[in-house]
């Protein structure tokens, strides 16, 4: 018996030991770094733009100081040219315009503001690929977070993203929707 017990133990001990180690690992570079956090973003933005219903893509909050805000489409909108942006300065190529407003990309329906946030994502990524030891500090100017480092504009888009995550879970409760990420716990309020 305690044979058996000391080879259930020592099989659970080497089963673990893979996935303790896949824990500790660390990136091993600055666009993993930073893509980490980047990829947690983009899926916590991305499950909120999902879960408001297309008839509530118009909503714009009333109740307190709202003047001028921008709908729930604004926001994911302007996330997502913005995306473009701080990714196309760090390529050295011209942003689009008037990303505050939603900029020049035709996208309005609930499906083609998803597909236009997913398209940022995967252009930003394949964008934060290429920054590495030698050009992370290289000078990025624009009016997109800049003038800046490309890791300076990597790590403001993330906060971008972040800042405006939060803004549409509050939406998102206001029409009595509990975001995603917080759905996957069990709570209601997190």
């Amino acid at each position: 018996m305690k044979l058996i017990t000391l080879i259930t133990f020592l099989s659970l001990t080497f089963l673990t030991i893979p996935a303790r180690a896949q824990q500790d690992e660390v990136p091993k570079n600055i666009a993993d770094s930073v893509g980490g956090a980047l990829n947690w973003t983009e899926g916590q933005f991305l499950s909120v733009a999902e879960a408001m219903p297309e008839s509530k893509y118009s909503f714009v909050p009333t109740a307190g100081e709202f003047k001028g805000v921008r709908s729930f489409a604004e926001q994911v909108k302007h996330v997502a040219c913005a995306n473009f942006a701080f990714f196309n300065e760090i390529e050295g190529k011209t942003p689009p315009e008037h990303c505050e407003k939603g900029g020049p990309a035709p996208a309005k329906t609930r499906a083609e503001l998803i597909q236009y946030l997913r398209d940022s994502f995967d252009y930003g990524n394949k964008v934060l690929a290429t920054i590495n030891a030698q050009n992370a500090l290289t000078r990025v100017d624009g009016p997109y977070a800049g003038p800046n480092t490309r890791l300076g504009i990597a790590v403001a888009a993330v906060w971008h993203m972040a800042d405006h995550y939060g803004q549409l879970v509050e939406y998102l409760r206001m029409n009595g929707i509990v975001p995603p990420p917080t759905q996957k716990y069990g709570l209601a309020v997190r």
